[in-house]
Protein backbone atom coordinates (compact mmCIF):
# COMPACT_ATOMS: atom_id res chain seq x y z
CA UNK A 1 0.00 0.00 0.00
CA UNK A 2 2.86 2.23 1.25
CA UNK A 3 4.45 1.84 -2.39
CA UNK A 4 1.55 2.62 -4.10
CA UNK A 5 0.60 5.69 -2.39
CA UNK A 6 4.72 6.63 -3.31
CA UNK A 7 4.23 5.67 -6.57
CA UNK A 8 0.79 8.00 -7.20
CA UNK A 9 2.68 10.48 -5.58
CA UNK A 10 5.67 10.74 -7.75
CA UNK A 11 3.43 10.44 -10.80
CA UNK A 12 0.80 13.54 -9.73
CA UNK A 13 4.56 15.68 -9.11
CA UNK A 14 5.53 14.87 -12.95
CA UNK A 15 2.31 15.62 -13.69
CA UNK A 16 2.69 18.55 -11.70
CA UNK A 17 6.38 19.42 -12.72
CA UNK A 18 4.97 18.99 -16.94
CA UNK A 19 1.47 21.14 -16.04
CA UNK A 20 4.36 23.40 -14.90
CA UNK A 21 6.01 23.52 -17.86
CA UNK A 22 3.13 23.94 -20.02
CA UNK A 23 2.22 27.68 -18.45
CA UNK A 24 5.71 28.66 -17.77
CA UNK A 25 7.76 31.63 -20.46
CA UNK A 26 11.06 30.87 -20.84
CA UNK A 27 12.24 34.80 -20.29
CA UNK A 28 10.34 37.45 -18.38
CA UNK A 29 9.71 40.78 -19.85
CA UNK A 30 13.19 42.11 -19.50
CA UNK A 31 14.46 38.82 -21.76
CA UNK A 32 15.96 37.39 -18.66
CA UNK A 33 15.86 33.54 -17.78
CA UNK A 34 12.85 33.02 -15.15
CA UNK A 35 14.03 31.18 -12.07
CA UNK A 36 11.09 29.43 -11.79
CA UNK A 37 11.51 27.84 -15.34
CA UNK A 38 15.14 26.63 -14.64
CA UNK A 39 14.15 25.30 -11.70
CA UNK A 40 11.36 23.50 -13.13
CA UNK A 41 13.81 21.99 -16.22
CA UNK A 42 16.44 20.85 -12.97
CA UNK A 43 13.45 19.09 -11.49
CA UNK A 44 12.82 17.52 -14.41
CA UNK A 45 16.51 16.23 -14.80
CA UNK A 46 16.49 14.82 -11.13
CA UNK A 47 12.92 12.56 -12.12
CA UNK A 48 14.52 11.78 -15.05
CA UNK A 49 11.50 12.45 -17.31
CA UNK A 50 13.08 12.25 -20.82
CA UNK A 51 9.75 12.53 -22.41
CA UNK A 52 9.55 16.39 -21.08
CA UNK A 53 12.66 17.55 -21.41
CA UNK A 54 13.05 16.39 -24.90
CA UNK A 55 10.17 18.33 -25.53
CA UNK A 56 11.74 21.44 -24.14
CA UNK A 57 15.01 21.34 -25.71
CA UNK A 58 12.97 20.62 -29.11
CA UNK A 59 11.46 23.78 -28.72
CA UNK A 60 14.45 25.76 -27.77
CA UNK A 61 16.31 28.07 -30.33
CA UNK A 62 20.21 27.37 -29.75
CA UNK A 63 21.13 30.23 -28.23
CA UNK A 64 17.81 29.01 -25.91
CA UNK A 65 19.31 26.10 -24.86
CA UNK A 66 22.84 27.56 -24.34
CA UNK A 67 21.66 29.89 -21.94
CA UNK A 68 19.44 27.58 -19.89
CA UNK A 69 22.78 25.18 -19.59
CA UNK A 70 24.49 27.81 -18.26
CA UNK A 71 22.00 28.59 -15.80
CA UNK A 72 22.07 24.97 -14.99
CA UNK A 73 24.06 23.26 -11.89
CA UNK A 74 27.04 21.75 -13.57
CA UNK A 75 25.89 18.41 -12.87
CA UNK A 76 22.27 18.78 -14.21
CA UNK A 77 24.09 20.33 -17.63
CA UNK A 78 25.55 16.62 -18.28
CA UNK A 79 22.15 14.96 -17.36
CA UNK A 80 20.37 16.97 -19.95
CA UNK A 81 22.65 16.15 -22.45
CA UNK A 82 22.37 12.19 -21.67
CA UNK A 83 18.62 12.15 -21.01
CA UNK A 84 17.90 14.26 -24.49
CA UNK A 85 19.75 12.06 -26.19
CA UNK A 86 19.58 12.46 -30.42
CA UNK A 87 17.26 15.79 -29.61
CA UNK A 88 19.70 17.78 -28.17
CA UNK A 89 20.94 20.24 -30.24
CA UNK A 90 24.79 20.71 -29.93
CA UNK A 91 25.30 23.91 -31.22
CA UNK A 92 23.86 24.91 -28.14
CA UNK A 93 27.24 24.07 -26.12
CA UNK A 94 28.85 27.34 -28.97
CA UNK A 95 26.83 29.23 -26.82
CA UNK A 96 27.87 28.81 -23.48
CA UNK A 97 31.71 29.96 -21.84
CA UNK A 98 34.51 27.93 -22.65
CA UNK A 99 35.01 26.89 -19.40
CA UNK A 100 31.15 25.29 -19.28
CA UNK A 101 31.26 23.71 -22.90
CA UNK A 102 34.98 21.95 -21.88
CA UNK A 103 33.24 20.76 -18.59
CA UNK A 104 30.48 18.83 -20.26
CA UNK A 105 32.25 17.87 -23.50
CA UNK A 106 34.92 16.12 -20.96
CA UNK A 107 31.92 14.16 -18.93
CA UNK A 108 30.24 12.83 -21.87
CA UNK A 109 31.45 9.49 -23.66
CA UNK A 110 32.99 10.36 -26.76
CA UNK A 111 30.29 8.45 -28.78
CA UNK A 112 28.08 10.47 -27.41
CA UNK A 113 29.56 13.67 -28.66
CA UNK A 114 31.38 12.42 -32.14
CA UNK A 115 27.00 11.60 -32.47
CA UNK A 116 26.58 15.03 -31.72
CA UNK A 117 29.04 16.63 -33.77
CA UNK A 118 27.77 14.79 -37.26
CA UNK A 119 24.58 17.04 -37.26
CA UNK A 120 26.54 20.48 -36.93
CA UNK A 121 27.36 22.04 -39.62
CA UNK A 122 31.15 21.68 -40.03
CA UNK A 123 32.01 25.52 -38.77
CA UNK A 124 30.04 24.91 -35.62
CA UNK A 125 31.77 21.17 -35.27
CA UNK A 126 35.41 22.71 -35.59
CA UNK A 127 34.34 25.84 -33.15
CA UNK A 128 33.21 22.65 -30.49
CA UNK A 129 36.31 20.72 -30.53
CA UNK A 130 38.79 23.38 -31.03
CA UNK A 131 38.91 24.27 -27.36
CA UNK A 132 39.71 20.35 -26.44
CA UNK A 133 42.71 19.23 -25.12
CA UNK A 134 44.61 16.61 -28.07
CA UNK A 135 43.71 13.97 -26.34
CA UNK A 136 40.57 14.40 -26.21
CA UNK A 137 39.97 15.43 -29.87
CA UNK A 138 41.56 13.00 -31.17
CA UNK A 139 39.80 10.20 -29.57
CA UNK A 140 36.17 12.02 -30.60
CA UNK A 141 37.30 12.03 -33.99
CA UNK A 142 38.25 8.35 -33.86
CA UNK A 143 34.06 7.70 -33.55
CA UNK A 144 33.34 9.78 -36.53
CA UNK A 145 32.66 8.01 -40.15
CA UNK A 146 36.51 9.01 -42.36
CA UNK A 147 35.48 11.52 -44.76
CA UNK A 148 33.61 13.20 -42.03
CA UNK A 149 36.59 13.05 -39.52
CA UNK A 150 38.98 14.28 -42.73
CA UNK A 151 37.34 17.44 -43.56
CA UNK A 152 37.16 18.12 -39.73
CA UNK A 153 41.01 17.69 -39.02
CA UNK A 154 42.01 19.68 -42.01
CA UNK A 155 39.67 22.74 -40.68
CA UNK A 156 41.64 22.14 -37.64
CA UNK A 157 44.97 22.65 -39.16
CA UNK A 158 44.61 26.14 -39.67
CA UNK A 159 45.63 28.69 -37.77
CA UNK A 160 43.53 29.65 -35.16
CA UNK A 161 41.99 33.40 -35.83
CA UNK A 162 42.22 32.35 -39.70
CA UNK A 163 39.53 31.88 -42.21
CA UNK A 164 39.45 28.35 -42.66
CA UNK A 165 39.79 27.66 -38.62
CA UNK A 166 36.24 29.28 -39.09
CA UNK A 167 34.67 28.66 -42.61
CA UNK A 168 31.94 25.92 -43.24
CA UNK A 169 32.94 23.39 -45.88
CA UNK A 170 29.20 22.76 -46.86
CA UNK A 171 28.39 24.64 -50.06
CA UNK A 172 26.99 24.37 -53.67
CA UNK A 173 29.57 23.87 -55.92
CA UNK A 174 28.56 23.19 -59.77
CA UNK A 175 29.92 23.07 -63.11
CA UNK A 176 30.25 27.31 -65.16
CA UNK A 177 28.40 25.64 -68.25
CA UNK A 178 25.25 24.36 -66.73
CA UNK A 179 22.11 26.35 -67.33
CA UNK A 180 19.84 27.87 -64.93
CA UNK A 181 17.51 25.08 -65.13
CA UNK A 182 20.15 22.47 -64.25
CA UNK A 183 21.87 24.43 -61.49
CA UNK A 184 17.99 24.72 -59.94
CA UNK A 185 16.86 20.98 -60.58
CA UNK A 186 20.46 20.38 -58.88
CA UNK A 187 19.44 22.10 -55.46
CA UNK A 188 16.02 20.68 -55.50
CA UNK A 189 17.48 17.16 -56.32
CA UNK A 190 19.86 17.26 -53.35
CA UNK A 191 19.17 16.13 -50.12
CA UNK A 192 22.03 16.94 -48.48
CA UNK A 193 22.33 21.02 -49.23
CA UNK A 194 23.45 23.36 -46.45
CA UNK A 195 21.06 24.56 -43.98
CA UNK A 196 21.72 28.16 -45.41
CA UNK A 197 22.73 29.74 -48.79
CA UNK A 198 22.44 32.40 -50.54
CA UNK A 199 25.14 32.16 -53.60
CA UNK A 200 26.02 29.23 -55.73
CA UNK A 201 29.35 28.93 -56.92
CA UNK A 202 31.17 27.65 -60.37
CA UNK A 203 34.32 25.99 -60.34
CA UNK A 204 36.21 23.77 -63.07
CA UNK A 205 36.76 19.89 -62.84
CA UNK A 206 39.79 20.16 -60.22
CA UNK A 207 37.46 22.45 -57.93
CA UNK A 208 39.01 25.67 -58.56
CA UNK A 209 37.21 29.13 -58.29
CA UNK A 210 35.47 30.52 -61.38
CA UNK A 211 32.94 32.53 -59.79
CA UNK A 212 29.88 32.80 -57.98
CA UNK A 213 25.80 33.53 -58.74
CA UNK A 214 23.49 34.78 -56.17
CA UNK A 215 20.43 33.27 -55.55
CA UNK A 216 18.13 36.51 -56.39
CA UNK A 217 19.83 36.73 -60.08
CA UNK A 218 19.64 32.91 -60.54
CA UNK A 219 15.50 32.96 -59.39
CA UNK A 220 15.29 35.78 -61.76
CA UNK A 221 16.71 33.75 -65.22
CA UNK A 222 15.55 31.76 -67.52
CA UNK A 223 15.91 27.76 -67.47
CA UNK A 224 17.80 27.95 -70.59
CA UNK A 225 19.82 30.63 -69.60
CA UNK A 226 23.64 29.69 -69.15
CA UNK A 227 25.32 30.15 -65.91
CA UNK A 228 28.45 31.48 -67.46
CA UNK A 229 26.36 34.05 -68.46
CA UNK A 230 25.25 35.18 -64.69
CA UNK A 231 29.01 34.46 -62.85
CA UNK A 232 30.10 37.23 -60.68
CA UNK A 233 34.08 36.74 -61.74
CA UNK A 234 35.04 39.80 -59.51
CA UNK A 235 33.22 38.43 -56.38
CA UNK A 236 35.13 38.83 -53.34
CA UNK A 237 36.81 36.27 -51.57
CA UNK A 238 38.62 35.16 -49.12
CA UNK A 239 42.06 33.42 -48.77
CA UNK A 240 42.00 30.26 -45.89
CA UNK A 241 45.17 31.94 -44.62
CA UNK A 242 43.38 35.51 -44.07
CA UNK A 243 43.10 37.10 -40.63
CA UNK A 244 39.51 36.91 -39.06
CA UNK A 245 39.83 40.01 -38.23
CA UNK A 246 40.18 41.43 -42.10
CA UNK A 247 37.37 38.97 -43.38
CA UNK A 248 35.50 40.75 -40.36
CA UNK A 249 36.56 44.40 -41.66
CA UNK A 250 35.42 43.11 -45.71
CA UNK A 251 32.42 41.91 -45.12
CA UNK A 252 31.62 45.20 -43.20
CA UNK A 253 32.75 47.76 -45.66
CA UNK A 254 31.11 45.30 -48.50
CA UNK A 255 27.81 44.57 -46.85
CA UNK A 256 28.44 40.80 -48.14
CA UNK A 257 26.63 38.34 -46.53
CA UNK A 258 28.58 35.19 -47.65
CA UNK A 259 31.89 34.92 -49.09
CA UNK A 260 33.76 32.02 -50.76
CA UNK A 261 37.07 30.94 -49.32
CA UNK A 262 39.52 29.46 -51.41
CA UNK A 263 43.22 28.00 -50.85
CA UNK A 264 46.54 28.46 -52.15
CA UNK A 265 45.96 26.94 -55.29
CA UNK A 266 42.59 29.07 -56.01
CA UNK A 267 40.41 26.07 -55.06
CA UNK A 268 36.90 26.46 -53.74
CA UNK A 269 37.40 24.75 -50.00
CA UNK A 270 34.40 26.96 -48.00
CA UNK A 271 31.98 29.42 -47.56
CA UNK A 272 32.28 32.15 -44.32
CA UNK A 273 28.50 33.55 -43.92
CA UNK A 274 27.31 36.69 -41.86
CA UNK A 275 26.58 35.21 -38.27
CA UNK A 276 30.24 33.89 -38.29
CA UNK A 277 31.48 37.11 -39.08
CA UNK A 278 28.69 38.84 -36.09
CA UNK A 279 30.21 36.24 -33.97
CA UNK A 280 34.09 37.21 -34.71
CA UNK A 281 33.29 40.92 -34.56
CA UNK A 282 31.63 40.33 -30.85
CA UNK A 283 34.74 38.36 -29.90
CA UNK A 284 37.04 41.00 -31.06
CA UNK A 285 35.03 43.39 -29.16
CA UNK A 286 34.97 41.90 -25.65
CA UNK A 287 38.53 41.00 -26.15
CA UNK A 288 39.47 44.76 -26.55
CA UNK A 289 37.10 45.69 -23.84
CA UNK A 290 38.92 43.16 -21.54
CA UNK A 291 42.31 44.12 -22.73
CA UNK A 292 41.14 48.11 -21.88
CA UNK A 293 40.95 46.74 -18.23
CA UNK A 294 43.64 44.15 -17.69
CA UNK A 295 41.88 40.89 -18.38
CA UNK A 296 42.86 38.38 -19.93
CA UNK A 297 40.21 37.63 -23.46
CA UNK A 298 39.85 34.04 -22.41
CA UNK A 299 38.26 35.00 -18.56
CA UNK A 300 35.14 33.81 -18.41
CA UNK A 301 32.15 34.06 -15.78
CA UNK A 302 32.16 30.18 -15.46
CA UNK A 303 35.57 30.78 -14.11
CA UNK A 304 36.47 29.75 -10.47
CA UNK A 305 38.22 32.21 -8.04
CA UNK A 306 41.88 30.90 -8.23
CA UNK A 307 41.90 31.27 -12.49
CA UNK A 308 40.15 34.61 -12.27
CA UNK A 309 43.18 35.41 -9.83
CA UNK A 310 46.08 34.78 -10.90
CA UNK A 311 45.02 35.73 -14.64
CA UNK A 312 44.54 39.19 -13.38
CA UNK A 313 47.43 39.02 -11.16
CA UNK A 314 50.13 40.18 -13.63
CA UNK A 315 48.73 43.31 -14.99
CA UNK A 316 47.94 44.46 -10.98
CA UNK A 317 51.63 43.80 -10.40
CA UNK A 318 52.64 46.11 -13.28
CA UNK A 319 50.25 48.57 -12.18
CA UNK A 320 51.94 48.68 -8.37
CA UNK A 321 54.85 49.50 -9.65
CA UNK A 322 53.68 52.80 -11.67
CA UNK A 323 52.01 53.52 -8.89
CA UNK A 324 55.52 53.55 -7.11
CA UNK A 325 56.88 55.44 -9.63
CA UNK A 326 53.92 57.89 -9.70
CA UNK A 327 54.17 58.28 -5.62
CA UNK A 328 57.81 58.84 -6.11
CA UNK A 329 57.39 61.86 -7.69
CA UNK A 330 55.43 63.25 -5.04
CA UNK A 331 58.90 62.29 -2.65
CA UNK A 332 60.74 65.04 -4.25
CA UNK A 333 58.25 67.82 -2.98
CA UNK A 334 57.95 66.37 0.10
CA UNK A 335 59.18 69.53 1.99
CA UNK A 336 56.59 71.64 -0.37
CA UNK A 337 53.71 69.02 0.85
CA UNK A 338 54.78 69.78 4.70
CA UNK A 339 54.19 73.72 4.02
CA UNK A 340 50.98 73.86 2.16
CA UNK A 341 48.53 70.98 2.92
CA UNK A 342 46.46 72.74 0.20
CA UNK A 343 48.86 70.42 -2.72
CA UNK A 344 48.54 67.34 -1.12
CA UNK A 345 44.73 67.97 -1.01
CA UNK A 346 44.66 68.81 -4.55
CA UNK A 347 47.56 66.53 -6.47
CA UNK A 348 45.35 63.74 -6.72
CA UNK A 349 42.44 66.14 -8.43
CA UNK A 350 45.11 67.04 -11.50
CA UNK A 351 46.21 63.52 -12.34
CA UNK A 352 42.53 62.26 -12.12
CA UNK A 353 41.78 64.53 -15.25
CA UNK A 354 44.33 63.86 -17.05
CA UNK A 355 43.61 60.28 -16.44
CA UNK A 356 40.25 60.46 -17.41
CA UNK A 357 41.21 62.75 -20.43
CA UNK A 358 43.41 59.91 -21.42
CA UNK A 359 41.54 57.35 -21.08
CA UNK A 360 38.96 58.29 -23.63
CA UNK A 361 41.81 59.33 -26.03
CA UNK A 362 43.15 56.16 -25.84
CA UNK A 363 39.51 54.37 -26.15
CA UNK A 364 38.84 56.30 -29.53
CA UNK A 365 42.74 55.49 -30.56
CA UNK A 366 42.63 51.66 -29.79
CA UNK A 367 39.37 51.32 -31.65
CA UNK A 368 40.28 53.54 -34.89
CA UNK A 369 44.08 51.28 -34.86
CA UNK A 370 41.43 48.29 -34.67
CA UNK A 371 39.36 48.96 -37.34
CA UNK A 372 42.08 49.96 -39.64
CA UNK A 373 40.49 53.79 -39.46
CA UNK A 374 43.86 55.30 -37.79
CA UNK A 375 46.88 55.02 -40.03
CA UNK A 376 50.28 56.87 -41.32
CA UNK A 377 47.78 58.81 -43.72
CA UNK A 378 46.21 60.35 -41.09
CA UNK A 379 47.93 59.91 -38.00
CA UNK A 380 49.29 63.05 -38.27
CA UNK A 381 45.95 65.57 -38.53
CA UNK A 382 44.60 63.23 -35.72
CA UNK A 383 47.30 64.02 -33.15
CA UNK A 384 47.06 67.42 -33.69
CA UNK A 385 43.27 67.59 -33.39
CA UNK A 386 43.32 65.57 -29.96
CA UNK A 387 46.14 68.23 -28.40
CA UNK A 388 43.92 70.85 -29.71
CA UNK A 389 40.99 68.49 -28.26
CA UNK A 390 43.50 68.65 -25.08
CA UNK A 391 44.22 72.03 -24.88
CA UNK A 392 40.42 73.48 -25.07
CA UNK A 393 39.25 71.15 -22.06
CA UNK A 394 42.48 72.02 -20.29
CA UNK A 395 41.28 75.85 -20.77
CA UNK A 396 37.94 75.49 -19.42
CA UNK A 397 38.63 72.87 -16.66
CA UNK A 398 41.58 75.32 -15.32
CA UNK A 399 38.72 78.03 -15.17
CA UNK A 400 36.65 75.70 -13.03
CA UNK A 401 38.97 74.11 -11.25
CA UNK A 402 41.03 77.18 -10.33
CA UNK A 403 37.90 79.39 -8.99
CA UNK A 404 36.88 76.11 -7.03
CA UNK A 405 40.50 76.08 -5.22
CA UNK A 406 40.48 79.54 -4.80
CA UNK A 407 37.11 79.03 -3.16
CA UNK A 408 38.26 76.42 -1.16
CA UNK A 409 41.30 77.28 0.34
CA UNK A 410 41.46 81.23 0.19
CA UNK A 411 44.88 81.65 -1.69
CA UNK A 412 44.33 83.07 -4.95
CA UNK A 413 47.76 82.09 -6.34
CA UNK A 414 46.86 78.85 -5.99
CA UNK A 415 44.19 78.89 -8.80
CA UNK A 416 46.69 80.20 -11.38
CA UNK A 417 48.66 76.90 -10.22
CA UNK A 418 46.17 74.27 -10.63
CA UNK A 419 44.67 75.94 -13.41
CA UNK A 420 48.00 75.48 -15.22
CA UNK A 421 48.71 72.58 -14.43
CA UNK A 422 45.00 70.84 -14.99
CA UNK A 423 46.18 72.79 -18.99
CA UNK A 424 49.25 70.90 -18.78
CA UNK A 425 47.93 67.51 -17.89
CA UNK A 426 45.19 67.19 -20.36
CA UNK A 427 47.62 68.12 -22.74
CA UNK A 428 49.99 65.54 -21.46
CA UNK A 429 46.87 62.78 -21.63
CA UNK A 430 45.33 63.87 -24.67
CA UNK A 431 48.87 62.60 -26.71
CA UNK A 432 49.88 60.27 -24.68
CA UNK A 433 46.23 58.40 -25.28
CA UNK A 434 47.08 58.61 -28.95
CA UNK A 435 50.81 58.08 -29.19
CA UNK A 436 51.47 55.60 -26.94
CA UNK A 437 48.51 52.96 -28.79
CA UNK A 438 50.20 54.19 -32.21
CA UNK A 439 53.77 53.19 -30.90
CA UNK A 440 52.74 50.04 -29.77
CA UNK A 441 50.81 48.93 -32.85
CA UNK A 442 53.70 49.86 -34.67
CA UNK A 443 55.58 47.43 -32.60
CA UNK A 444 53.30 44.81 -33.47
CA UNK A 445 51.93 44.55 -29.82
CA UNK A 446 48.13 44.82 -29.18
CA UNK A 447 47.72 48.57 -27.95
CA UNK A 448 44.61 47.72 -25.99
CA UNK A 449 46.59 44.84 -23.30
CA UNK A 450 49.13 47.69 -22.45
CA UNK A 451 48.10 51.16 -22.91
CA UNK A 452 46.17 51.59 -20.18
CA UNK A 453 49.03 51.08 -17.45
CA UNK A 454 51.36 53.23 -19.55
CA UNK A 455 48.80 56.39 -20.31
CA UNK A 456 47.84 56.36 -16.77
CA UNK A 457 51.51 56.53 -15.33
CA UNK A 458 52.42 59.14 -17.75
CA UNK A 459 49.57 61.46 -16.73
CA UNK A 460 50.23 60.68 -13.16
CA UNK A 461 53.57 61.53 -13.07
CA UNK A 462 53.02 64.68 -15.26
CA UNK A 463 50.35 65.45 -13.02
CA UNK A 464 51.63 65.27 -9.78
CA UNK A 465 55.61 67.30 -11.50
CA UNK A 466 53.74 69.66 -13.29
CA UNK A 467 51.24 70.72 -9.84
CA UNK A 468 53.50 70.62 -7.39
CA UNK A 469 56.37 72.27 -9.64
CA UNK A 470 54.43 74.97 -10.76
CA UNK A 471 53.49 75.74 -6.89
CA UNK A 472 57.03 75.36 -6.04
CA UNK A 473 58.06 78.62 -8.60
CA UNK A 474 55.19 80.22 -8.17
CA UNK A 475 54.99 80.51 -4.13
CA UNK A 476 58.73 80.06 -3.74
CA UNK A 477 58.64 76.93 -1.64
CA UNK A 478 61.87 75.13 -0.94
Amino acid sequence: MAEDIDVAQASEALLLQRAALDHLQMRDEEGQLRHEFVEAVAHAIHAADRPLLREVVAELHEADLGDLIAALQPDDRVNLVELTGTDFDFSALNEVDDAVREEILEELEPETVADGVRELESDDAVELLEGLDAEDKEEILEKLPPSERDALERSLLYPENSAGRRMQSEFIAVPPDWTVGQAIDYMRDTPDLPDRFYEIYAVDADQRWQGAVSLDTLLRSRRPVPLADLIDEDRRRVSVTDDLEEVARMFGKYNLVASPVVDTDNRLVGVITIDDVVDVIEEEAEEDLKALGGVTSDEELSDNVWTIARARFNWLLVNLATAFLASSVLGLFEGQLEKMVALAVLAPIVASQGGNAATQTMTVAVRALATRELGSHNAFRVVMREAMVGLVNGLAFAVITGVAAVAWFKIPGLGVVIGLAIMCNLIAGALGGILIPMVLDRLRADPAVASGTFVTTITDVVGFFSFLGIATLWFGLK
